[in-house]
């Protein structure tokens, strides 16, 4: 497994130093990692082998190598690894919300501003992680079972309309969280989902040129 680390990450944390942010900016990143161990722990467990561990601005992404061999056998193994790829997508949130559960039960052993800030880093993250933009753990949610239902050609062509049309109105909404809160971090979320979004869209229009390929041959 290698590990990729986007010196970007440098850029940010020195934002967050100077906005005085920066413990809020390392506890996200601190359950960033405990949310993607999450991803790991089930992608060993469902017999998947990890390929990379990138550590980017906003958190940590997990992948495991997916061969086109996975989805190319037949329907009923295809949708069980499409399956597969759900669990492991949900386990990062279900591992932030653990850890929201088991602070809770705590609560009393806990200094009150730790317990705020975690609680509030980890719904951060599970909220976050969930939204419905590819290749965020929502988006792969949604992808596998728009691949169960509608095959892969369609699903991919439906999570992108649903990711760029998500992005758009995440816009619209954090537009006006930042001009009331005046939060820095804010714009720096939506921006780096645009940044998503748009590498996205450009390996979407690569595969659609790769379908008409196979179509036209």
């Amino acid at each position: 497994m290698t590990i990729n680390i986007n010196l970007k990450i440098f850029l940010f944390a020195i934002i967050f130093y100077f906005t005085r942010q920066i413990e809020i900016y390392a506890i996200l990143m601190i359950f960033a990692f405990l949310h993607e161990m999450g991803h790991f722990i089930c992608g060993l467990i469902l017999g998947l082998k990890p390929k990379s561990l990138k550590i980017m601005p906003f958190g940590l992404c997990m992948e495991f190598n997916v061969l086109c061999s996975d989805y190319n056998k037949k329907i009923k193994y295809a949708s069980k690894f499409a399956i597969k790829k759900m669990i492991i997508a949900l386990a990062g949130p279900i591992t932030n919300v653990l850890i929201v559960i088991g602070c809770a039960l705590f609560k009393n052993k806990i200094d009150v501003i730790l317990y705020n800030n975690i609680v509030y880093a980890n719904l951060l993250i599970a909220i976050f992680n969930l939204l419905p933009i590819y290749p965020l753990d929502g988006g792969r949610v949604i992808k596998e079972i728009l691949y169960v239902i509608r095959g892969n050609k369609k699903s991919s062509e439906d999570i992108n309309i649903i990711s760029n049309i998500s992005v758009i109105i995440i816009t619209m909404i954090s537009s006006i969280a930042i001009y009331y809160y005046q939060n820095i971090g804010i714009l720096f979320i939506i921006i780096y989902l645009w940044g998503l979004t748009i590498i996205e869209n450009k390996k979407y229009q690569m595969k659609k040129r790769i379908y008409k390929i196979i179509e036209n041959s």
